[in-house]
Formats: structure tokens, C-alpha cells, sequence
């Protein structure tokens, strides 16, 4: 097929919105005799008028001979053989053209970030790379390039084929992700009419959609993705088969989908992926447990608990402030977890053991389909454990829930609580200002709880038995 070239003076890319590492990757690429373009989300951005953070090239160079043209370069991959070259903290991604039946390159292990997404936000916990899908290393070098195999649904368990360019744009996802940019002479190659589609911001599959999302059912959360991150609006023939094709997700490996998860609500627009992914009836597959207590409380105080805790990770993603999964995760589970706490009798509500089996049962049944790596498990637990403490200080064993390593995550819990009446809008406040205070005022703080716990309670003799109150409820609906 003959794409249509739209020369240097009909486009708006121009060289100096580019990364120079990426230029210089394009230049030694063409020096060697090789083509070269950039080519995907970068592109796409370039013409939006967005400043890409990663830059992929795209070249008829073999892996092993982009590894000879750079010293800084190491291969990843074992699906579909990667090059990455490294210029300090800027890694450049190069990909030799895939043949039409190759996977999509979103579905390679990227180490650190998705070229997609651009800059990854900043996560406070380090994600475990095993159940994250990372295998970034050395590629096997053992493995049959000509390889291929479905599964009985069409999803493509592996390919190893490399092509031409005119083979490489069909294997693409979106016609938006399908521009290249020739360093050759700065023109654009648009095969499948990317650039249209661009400028009536309209997201449209290549090729069929139905197969499209049966070689790879992640094509439909990426769909959602860039619906969400682009405010671009769905080709109805792109979302057509996503209603009836969920299903299919539950055949894509859990720690796939813990990181397009993350992908999802941990970048910037999570609130908005949310609202698509209910709405698109994903979230059933991604998160049952989720969804099924979402729709048997519409309008819940804990569904809009867990909208605003995303607008609030949003905001932390734009303020270029770290986030974290436990948090997200706590958020999400927020509904599951209450309602397991609250099919125990009303006097065992804020019992310790009540508190952690309900978290432990949400993130199991969670776990039966996204795998939340066990450090992301125990943060959750850890955040709901100290809901009580924060919900009820004593003295000055406050100021040692200060010092806990989730009490930063545990207080921004209790703040969306808070607001939304679940706790009392006095004891945020008090949490709030102690933090502020210098060590003596929170001393004087912590022995003024003290004094006004004995003032009305009594003088605490003995074994100092504990006095029962009844609590409101963890999730009121």
C-alpha cells in the first residue's frame, strides 16, 4: 500500500520540538543506511501541539544491528526483539519493523515507563518487576524468529517476525499511533489516514475491530486510555465490539493487568478512565467486586468517596507530587472491604481482626483477576489498621501513629473520609495540626487529649478495660 506523504511544509513538526537524543538515534540510523522515523504517541503529540516526553524510532535495522551503531544500547524483549539506547536518564526506544501478524508493541515489557503515556508519574513504592510484566534484559537469543501462536479466541501468544514499513503500520493499534515521521526529508507517512483522524480527534482502530481485539483484549483498555489521557472520541465501529468482547480480558495474564491498572488510574486521568471503563462494563471484568458494589449503591457516599480520591491522584500526577497503588487500591477496595466489615455484628466493626479479614478477603477476590503484588496488599491493610487510631488518638501514643510508614497514605484516607462524613470533620482537623506543630506543641497536644480522655471517661485503673462505643459505619451507603 502507498502512503500518503505529507511533505515538511504541510505539517507542524518541526525538528526543535524534538528530543535531540532522538534526533541523533534518527541521524546515525540514516548515516548507517537504514531508515528511520519516529513513529507512535510521539508524533501524535507533535501534531497536537502536546511535548512528548519519550520518543520511539521505528527502522529496518535488526536489533542486533542498531546494538553495533550505539555503545549505549542494550536489546529487551523476548516477544518482539527492542533496542533500547540510553542517553543519561533518556532512554530512545528502536524497533524494527514488525511483520503485519506481529503483537503490538504495547504489549512489550517496558521497564520503565510507557512510551505512550510519556514521563511515568512519580511512584513512591518501587513496582515489582516480575508482576509487572517487565522482563527487560538480554533477548533470548534462542528463540525461532518465525514463531507464532494463537490461542482459541485469537489472542497472539507470540511473534517474532520482522517486515517492512509498508508491514509495520497494520500490526498498530490506532490509525492516530500510525504516523511516521521520515528523518529523511521531515515529511510525514500516513497509511491509514492518521492525520484526519488526528484533526477530528477521533480514535479508530486499524483493521477490523473485532479481530483486533481478539488477537489482543488489552486494545480495548488502551481504547479507554487514549479516550480518557486524549479526549478523543470513539469511532463507533472501534467501540462497537467492546460491550460483548470484555469477557475476553479475563484471559489476559494478571500482571498485565495490574499494569495497564496503573495505566489507567495512576497517570494523570484516572477519574475520567473510571467513568469510561464503567460505562464501556470493563470495570465488571477488571474489577468485579468493584462493580458489583457500585451498582447495588448507586450514588453511595463511598462511590463518591472513590471518584474524588482519583481527581485527588489526579492532581498529585499534575503537581508532579508522587502516588502510589496502595493508595489507589485502598480507594478502590474501599466498597468490598466496607461491606465485609460491615456483614459482621455492629459491635465488632472496629475490631483490628474484623478490619484486616475484610481487607484481606477484597484484595483476594481482587486478586482473581488483577495480580496486586503482596507489598501493594499489606499497604491496604496497613491503611485500614490504622483508621481507628487516627479516628480515636490517645494521648501520646498519637504521636507514634506519626512515625508510621503508612501514615501519610492512613491521613489522606481519613481526609476523604472526613469530607464525606464518614469521620468527623474535628478529628482531620486535629490529625492536620499536629503535623504542622513544632515538636513541643505536639507534645502539649498529645497530653491535652490525654487530660480530656480522664476528664471524661474517669480515672483508668487496672488493666485499664477498654469502654465500648457505638461507631458509625466504615462505608455508609
Amino acid at each position: 500500500m502507498t502512503p500518503r506523504i505529507i511533505p515538511r511544509s504541510e505539517h507542524s513538526i518541526s525538528r526543535s520540538a524534538i528530543s535531540p537524543n532522538a534526533l541523533r538515534v534518527l541521524y546515525r540510523l540514516r548515516e548507517g543506511g537504514f531508515q528511520a522515523f519516529l513513529v507512535g504517541g510521539c508524533v501524535r503529540d507533535l501534531l497536537l501541539g502536546h511535548e512528548p516526553k519519550d520518543f520511539d524510532v521505528a527502522t529496518d535495522a535488526l536489533p542486533e544491528q542498531v546494538r553495533r551503531l550505539f555503545r549505549n544500547c542494550r536489546l529487551v524483549g523476548r516477544r518482539f526483539r527492542l533496542a533500547h539506547v540510553f542517553f543519561g536518564r533518556e532512554t530512545i526506544e528502536v524497533a524494527t519493523f514488525r511483520a503485519k501478524s506481529a503483537p503490538s508493541q504495547a504489549e512489550e515489557p517496558i521497564p520503565d515507563a510507557d512510551p505512550e503515556e510519556g514521563e511515568a508519574p512519580e511512584i513512591d513504592e518501587p513496582l515489582e518487576a516480575d508482576l509487572v510484566g517487565s522482563s527487560a534484559g538480554p533477548a533470548d537469543a534462542s528463540m525461532d524468529d518465525s514463531e507464532r501462536a494463537v490461542d482459541e479466541t485469537g489472542r497472539i501468544l507470540r511473534d517474532n517476525v520482522y517486515g517492512s514499513i509498508d508491514d509495520d503500520v497494520w500490526r498498530r493499534d490506532f490509525t492516530a499511533n500510525a504516523l511516521y515521521y521520515n528523518i529523511a526529508d521531515f515529511s510525514l507517512w500516513d497509511y491509514v489516514g492518521g492525520a484526519e483522524d488526528i484533526a477530528s480527534r477521533t480514535l479508530r482502530l486499524i483493521g477490523d475491530p473485532e479481530t483486533r481485539y481478539r488477537e489482543d483484549p488489552v486494545r480495548m483498555l488502551r481504547a479507554v486510555r487514549f479516550e480518557a489521557k486524549l479526549g478523543f472520541h470513539l469511532d463507533p465501529g472501534t467501540a462497537a465490539p467492546i460491550g460483548r468482547l470484555g469477557e475476553l480480558l479475563a484471559g489476559v495474564p494478571s500482571a498485565r493487568l495490574f499494569d495497564e491498572t496503573l495505566k489507567l488510574l495512576l497517570y494523570g486521568h484516572g477519574a475520567r478512565s473510571f467513568e469510561i471503563l464503567r460505562r464501556r462494563g470493563l470495570l465488571a471484568t477488571l474489577l468485579p467486586t468493584v462493580d458489583a458494589y457500585l451498582a447495588a449503591h448507586p450514588g453511595s457516599l463511598v462511590e463518591k468517596l472513590l471518584k474524588q480520591g482519583l481527581e485527588n491522584t489526579d492532581a498529585r500526577v499534575v503537581d508532579g507530587k508522587p502516588v502510589t497503588p496502595t493508595f489507589l487500591f485502598a480507594i478502590l477496595l474501599y466498597g468490598p472491604i466496607a461491606q465485609a466489615i460491615e456483614a459482621t455484628p455492629p459491635e465488632r466493626w472496629h475490631e483490628l481482626g474484623t478490619i484486616l479479614d475484610a481487607c484481606d478477603r477484597a484484595v483476594r477476590e481482587a486478586q482473581a483477576e488483577i495480580a496486586i503484588p503482596r507489598r501493594f496488599a499489606l499497604g491496604v491493610r496497613e491503611m485500614f489498621a490504622l483508621q481507628p487510631r487516627l479516628e480515636h488518638p490517645r494521648g501520646r501514643r498519637a504521636l507514634r501513629v506519626l512515625e508510621h510508614p503508612r501514615f501519610r497514605a492512613a491521613f489522606d484516607l481519613l481526609l476523604l473520609r472526613a469530607e464525606h462524613g464518614l469521620v468527623p470533620r474535628a478529628t482531620a482537623d486535629w490529625w492536620t495540626r499536629i503535623q504542622e506543630a513544632s515538636p513541643p506543641e505536639r507534645a502539649e497536644m498529645a497530653d491535652g487529649l490525654a487530660s480530656s480522655a480522664e476528664h471524661k471517661d474517669g480515672p483508668r485503673r487496672g488493666s485499664r478495660r477498654r469502654r465500648h462505643r457505638r461507631r458509625q459505619p466504615a462505608g455508609s451507603t
